[in-house]
């Protein structure tokens, strides 16, 4: 590590959990961000700034004047541009030292298990149960852990679920088959930091579990109530009757 990286990642370097080899840990990391929207922005831009080596970036949408209310990974000047591109531009500015890989599609099953098994940690930051459901699978089958969020109105959760660990839960344990694709922030609205805090707590969960530091919310749903400020943690136990990761692949 040269002293321009020791110097920009002096204040994570400094503490005892990270040290220089945590740092180079990070370095070496390769993190599957499937949608830069209102969780993937603060996810992709601390993981960025971070020093995570490698991003892989996921995403077929386009910049909207409707979505700067809320996507800081965007502004005014990238409407109509491909979210990967403006993406990729402003995570280059933070961090130029990092390797970004853009996808600017959606993938297909097997595409998305590809990607899934050449990253370390896949965070999923999308807005809908298909892609959701779609992601868990992918991660099961490549045995990579899953870090998991969503944000709507002023109420949040996040949860992280080891796909590579037999007996964890899986995102399809917590809600199987029955979610509600109108529960989105197109139906519904989204208050803005709602999706920044849930964001930065993906980015913060995921880097734990790269330096495997600490204890995460693996085998736990968080839940928080913006209007309150009130988080409650409950467990999450496997379901004996899922149909995704009680399967063999």
């Amino acid at each position: 590590m040269n002293d321009d990286e020791l110097l920009r990642y002096s204040r994570q370097i400094m503490l005892p959990q990270v040290d220089v080899a945590g740092q180079q840990r990070l370095s070496d990391a390769r993190v599957l961000i499937i949608g830069l929207g209102g969780l993937g922005s603060p996810v992709a831009m601390y993981l960025a700034a971070a020093g995570v080596g490698t991003l892989e970036l996921v995403d077929f949408d386009h910049v909207d004047l409707s979505n700067l209310q809320r996507q800081i990974l965007h502004d005014t000047n990238d409407i109509g541009q491909a979210k990967t591109d403006s993406a990729k531009q402003r995570l280059a500015a933070i961090n130029p030292l990092i390797n970004i890989i853009t996808q600017n599609k959606k993938l297909d099953n097997e595409s998305l298990i590809n990607a899934a098994k050449h990253a370390d940690v896949v965070i999923d930051a999308s807005d809908n149960f298909t892609t959701r459901f779609a992601v868990n699978h992918a991660c099961l089958v490549a045995k990579t852990p899953l870090v998991s969020a969503a944000a709507i109105r002023m109420e949040g959760q996040i949860s992280v679920f080891r796909c590579d660990a037999p007996d964890a839960p899986c995102y399809q344990c917590l809600y199987q088959d029955n979610g509600d694709e109108d529960t989105n922030c197109t139906s519904n609205g989204v208050l803005a930091p709602m999706v920044g805090i849930l964001g930065a707590m993906q980015a913060l969960e995921t880097l734990k579990i790269l330096l495997d530091i600490g204890e995460t919310l693996a085998g736990k749903l968080m839940l928080f109530d913006g209007l309150s400020m009130q988080w409650r943690t409950m467990k999450l136990p496997k379901d004996p009757a899922c149909s995704a990761c009680n399967s063999s692949f």
